[in-house]
């Protein structure tokens, strides 16, 4: 499987591989990061662009160390993502005038326009990811989905 990350239904794969939830989850999880970020990178961006971008968007200026939990990307990588959105003009950096010592985060007019372009882009690959189901099918999907992973993260 190592490198390969179809989920082959042919004779050389094992019946049991074949019902364990973990290993086609895990190769449909792979397949479909793949495809999301192909389509980012077609436009200079990657996933945690989008995070920080859409933290921003939902909560507000934040410092660093905020948006670093909001958007789950590690605080040692979150730099050099802010040096690139600031770069880009997405974001602006500025004093926090509570505590000159620290920065606080803030997305732009640009940095609106482009979360817009990048959820039109993430929705167009959540559509050929989908494309074998039904609107009911993807809804029930997305569901499904969720209650899974809120059942894991709160374990009773």
């Amino acid at each position: 499987m190592e490198g390969d990350l179809r989920f082959d239904h042919g004779d050389e794969t094992p019946e049991r591989l074949k019902r364990q939830l973990s290993r086609l989850l895990g190769m449909t999880a792979a397949q479909t990061q793949r495809v999301a970020a192909d389509a980012l990178r077609a436009v200079g961006a990657h996933k945690d662009h989008y995070v920080v971008l859409a933290a921003l968007a939902e909560f507000g200026p934040a410092s660093q160390a905020a948006i670093a939990g909001r958007a789950r990307v590690y605080k040692s990588d979150l730099v050099a993502v802010l040096n690139e959105l600031s770069a880009g003009g997405w974001i602006r950096r500025a004093p926090d005038p509570s505590d000159k010592r620290r920065n606080i985060i803030t997305i732009t007019p640009a940095g609106q326009r482009r979360l817009a372009e990048l959820d039109d882009i993430l929705a167009s690959a959540n559509a050929h990811i989908t494309a074998p189901l039904s609107a009911a099918d993807r809804t029930q999907l997305f569901t499904l989905l969720t209650r899974i992973n809120t059942h894991l993260a709160n374990p009773t």
